[in-house]
């Protein structure tokens, strides 16, 4: 498990600027792959996590920070749900949207997919319009293939600005409540 100081710093790594590029990036003030990994490893030790959570955390705060080589090959070595998450997260960010399909579907229904729609549909009731919501949120359930097309549509060069940035908001929200589905759920 992660202790409360220990979540605190973690979380730091998260306070960028800006949440990442629906694409690979990079973007300004992102911290390097040897950074995170230092601060990450200085942390672990911190730590009674299981080695697997540490591992998709780190692959997180490495997509999180543009780093989708060093993520890829951490995912890719978890055979679970949530390593497949992180996976297509990933490949939808690459952009191969096919792929990222793929991983998804190996996902399953994740656990983690009750919170992100509870918090995506707060942000879509602010900023969204309702043919969206109804397409990422059927029966109130987040849908990540209607999420993967979503992002292919607004990642086109002739989508409106503000379609890419509540996309990178979503895409932000799911990665976090990812992390906060692995703060209590040993892999």
């Amino acid at each position: 498990m992660f202790n409360a100081a220990t979540k605190l710093e973690v979380q730091k790594l998260f306070d960028t600027s800006q949440p990442p590029e629906l694409g690979p990036g990079p973007r300004a003030g992102v911290e390097s792959e040897a950074e995170v990994k230092k601060c990450l490893d200085k942390l672990s030790g911190n730590s009674s996590a299981e080695a697997e959570q540490w591992e998709l955390l780190l692959a997180l705060v490495l997509l999180w920070h543009d780093h989708l080589d060093s993520a890829h090959q951490i995912a890719q070595g978890i055979a679970s749900p949530t390593g497949s998450f992180v996976h297509g997260i990933m490949h939808r960010r690459e952009p191969d949207y096919g792929n990222a399909a793929y991983w998804f579907r190996r996902v399953g229904k994740h656990p983690a997919f009750a919170e992100i729609a509870i918090r995506a549909s707060k942000v879509l009731e602010v900023k969204g319009d309702g043919d969206l919501t109804r397409k990422l949120l059927p029966g109130a359930e987040w849908d990540p293939f209607a999420f993967i097309t979503a992002c292919e549509n607004a990642a086109r060069t002739s989508s409106p600005a503000n379609q890419k940035e509540l996309m990178r908001e979503l895409q932000a929200i799911e990665t976090l409540a990812l992390v906060d589905w692995l703060w209590s759920n040993p892999q």
